[in-house]
């Protein structure tokens, strides 16, 4: 029989790489989840400011906006008759600090620089007189708005104000502050777009920031996107405009670490545009409104102070009271200028003889607000 050949074994290579133990699997430690910047919050002031933001938006009370500017303050006094003298300024405001029971509907005052420093005619400082009332003093930070360049042809803002703010927010403190305000401007425009991208994005950055400066100094920042009644749009586009720019806001005030448990907001009121053919109802304000904020507006904020945006005394009040109507997380009450002050001007016209008329005016609307913001008209 023959046998097969076997066939040649290959060549072993003269040395053989020893293989390698199979490596454990590592256990990979994964990090937790990123949490919200705002959980992070950490100042010595944290418990202060939330306190300050809850004793803002106490129910029944709101804010009296004082903050004119010169200018501004003299137009008001113009529009009476009265010059526009430092004396005359400081009269109007020891008129409105001092009015009896006005305590029991206010919460805070928000105050012009020059009017932080000033006195009553007996010597006692507007601040220490408003401390001892217990109500809560607070200053207007902001420098004005300023035309952005590249967007003159729409008029579109931002506000000035940034430089220095942190020094500036920290002596208002020391001097008895105890809360800001920002307000940024905004327009929907003739095409009912609303603002745009870059005006947005500006307006939105400025007051977050501005928000972190003040809690990291100990203020409360009232937090005011204003979006003008200026233009025919009716009440929807009102609407969609301010949905997107308090989206834009929040999303900013997340991304600074800003506690929300320590801001007021101080929105516009969702409304038809002042030259609409026509106006919405008071209930369809107030219906738009909360729709609006229960949407883009977390729980965590303490209180929603409206502004007033050039409405009358009595659609203001009105407002505020249907909105209060149904059922919020959060309080809602009022920050208005013109809307308290009209009839007190109007009673006032600068004479000393009618100061107690004057008063008289103001506590009739302060107690008309205070009704309106528990829905009690």
């Amino acid at each position: 029989t023959r046998r097969t050949p076997r066939r040649p074994r290959r060549a072993r290579p003269p040395f053989r790489t020893p293989r390698r133990p199979l490596a454990r699997r590592r256990l990979v430690q994964r990090s937790p989840p990123k949490r919200s910047n705002m959980s992070h919050f950490h100042s010595p002031h944290a418990a202060e400011l939330v306190a300050t933001a809850k004793a803002l938006a106490a129910p029944g009370k709101g804010i009296l906006a004082a903050d004119e500017s010169t200018g501004t303050i003299g137009k008001r006094l113009g529009s009476i008759g009265v010059e526009n003298t430092q004396a005359n300024r400081q009269a109007l405001r020891e008129l409105l600090f001092t009015a009896p029971g006005f305590d029991k509907r206010c919460s805070g005052v928000i105050m012009f620089e020059e009017t932080l420093g000033q006195s009553c005619a007996d010597g006692v400082s507007f601040v220490n007189l408003l401390q001892k009332r217990g109500i809560i003093p607070g200053i207007k930070v902001d420098k004005g708005v300023t035309v952005i360049p590249g967007l003159e042809s729409r008029g579109e803002t931002t506000t000035a104000g940034m430089d220095g703010l942190e020094m500036r927010c920290a002596d208002f403190y020391e001097k008895g502050a105890r809360f800001a305000k920002w307000r940024g401007v905004l327009t929907i425009g003739p095409d009912g777009t609303g603002p745009s991208n870059l005006c947005l994005a500006e307006n939105a950055e400025a007051l977050a920031r501005y928000a972190a400066i003040c809690q990291k100094t100990g203020l409360v920042p009232i937090v005011e996107p204003e979006i003008l009644t200026d233009g025919d749009h009716d009440v929807n586009v009102s609407q969609r405009v301010t949905e997107r720019v308090l989206q834009c806001v929040f999303s900013k005030l997340h991304e600074h670490g800003v506690m929300l448990e320590g801001i007021i907001l101080k929105p516009n009121m969702v409304t038809s545009g002042k030259d609409a053919k026509e106006q919405a109802s008071v209930e369809v304000v107030a219906q738009k409104t909360v729709e609006c904020l229960r949407r883009v507006v977390p729980p965590a904020v303490p209180g929603i102070l409206f502004l007033s945006g050039g409405q009358s005394e009595a659609d203001a009040t009105a407002h505020l009271n249907a909105m209060n109507k149904k059922e919020n997380p959060w309080t809602l009450s009022f920050s208005y200028g013109r809307a308290l002050q009209a009839s007190v001007l109007a009673a006032w016209r600068g004479d000393p003889a009618n100061k107690e008329a004057a008063q008289k005016a103001l506590l009739e609307r302060a107690e008309a607000n205070g009704k309106a913001s528990m829905g009690e008209l």
